[in-house]
């Protein structure tokens, strides 16, 4: 079998050929899927996708005209790869449902924890001559703050424990909580069962509540059009803390960028910090002259104009264990469906 996969960086290609265990035959291709290099993989069984890669019905036509029946992706989200056009295409298309959640994890808790402390206007002063103590580093201590995490599944979770770590009060919402048993009350007659929603160990609260009292919102929600889409807008922003921080490592539409930057200029919120960005396949990946070439405008404008907004290149899942489980989960995909015809990742 001959798997063309695309968005393989080059430190990636021998992790992809030390996990190969079914003896694969591999194209690996360093740039993302898009309309002009779909003929890469002409001649191929398979299609391994990245996040940013091109799954329209242009290009799954083109597979399926080549004879490729099974277009994967490595990863958790799938918004790239078009299921409609895919089922009538009878193309199987399959998803690696989780990864390592430190990965991204750990790099939302360093957005949080710059920004929280003031380290990104502090370098980008000290980087440019200026090494006055101003009182707008002034911070607070996050062991005596609060952390709120939207979308408390295996990412949020992990998040919320490591900050549970340092002392810090963590609250979450999540529209499904777990089913908890009906707790029972101790032999103290006027105490009642303790049946407050949790979710993967952490304590939920309504969206308003956790507005209301975080010191560093964190969102780890999918992009559901029509339902998590500008989950965040100027109506939430209104109900945060002045100088609260905004983390974003999800996926982009779920924040209003918009309503960002003026929360900014009004100094509604105290930072922001993303992986993730709207047009991100036009953006990531890319190495442009000066910012200014930007082909986003409210992406430049939140760059240039505040050193309290951090922009990572989509880099959340870029670790070793996180890039092993892709991979590795990916090739087990395409054998179970090999084997038995369909896996248990299956989308269409």
């Amino acid at each position: 079998m001959k798997i063309t996969a695309y968005g393989v960086r080059p430190i990636e290609v021998q992790y992809f050929e030390k996990l190969n265990i079914y003896n694969y035959q591999l194209n690996l291709v360093p740039e993302m899927l898009s309309h002009e290099n779909a003929i890469d993989a002409k001649g191929s069984d398979a299609v391994l996708l990245r996040g940013t890669c091109v799954g329209d019905r242009e290009n799954l036509a083109k597979f399926k005209s080549w004879g490729i029946d099974y277009v994967f992706t490595r990863t958790v989200g799938f918004d790239h790869v078009d299921l409609k056009a895919a089922k009538e295409l009878g193309i199987k298309v399959a998803r690696v449902p989780g990864y390592s959640p430190y990965a991204v994890a750990e790099l939302a808790m360093t957005l949080g924890m710059t920004l929280f402390r003031n380290v990104s206007a502090e370098m980008t002063n000290t980087h440019d001559g200026n090494f006055k103590v101003l009182d707008s580093y002034f911070s607070r201590e996050i062991h005596s703050s609060t952390v709120g995490i939207i979308g408390c599944g295996r990412i949020g979770a992990t998040e919320a424990s490591l900050y549970a770590g340092m002392g810090t009060r963590v609250i979450g919402y999540d529209k499904q909580p777990d089913k908890q048993p009906d707790k029972q009350p101790d032999k103290q007659p006027d105490k009642q069962p303790d049946n407050e929603p949790v979710k993967n160990g952490v304590d939920l609260v309504s969206l308003e509540e956790l507005l209301k009292e975080s010191d560093i919102i964190s969102l780890h929600v999918p992009f559901i059009p029509g339902n998590t889409e500008n989950m965040i807008d100027t109506k939430e922003l209104e109900m945060t803390k002045d100088d609260a921080i905004l983390i974003n490592t999800a996926r982009a539409q779920v924040v209003n960028m918009e309503a960002v930057t003026d929360a900014l200029i009004n100094h509604k919120i105290g930072g922001y910090g993303a992986d993730v960005l709207v047009d991100e396949g036009d953006i990531f990946g890319k190495d442009f002259a000066k910012l200014s070439d930007l082909p986003n405008v409210e992406v430049y404008k939140m760059m240039d104009q505040f050193p309290n907004v951090i922009v990572t290149p989509h880099v959340g899942s870029f670790t070793k264990p996180a890039l092993e489980d892709m991979i590795s989960v990916s090739y087990k995909n395409f054998h179970e469906v090999l084997e038995t015809g369909t896996c248990a990742n299956e989308l269409v």
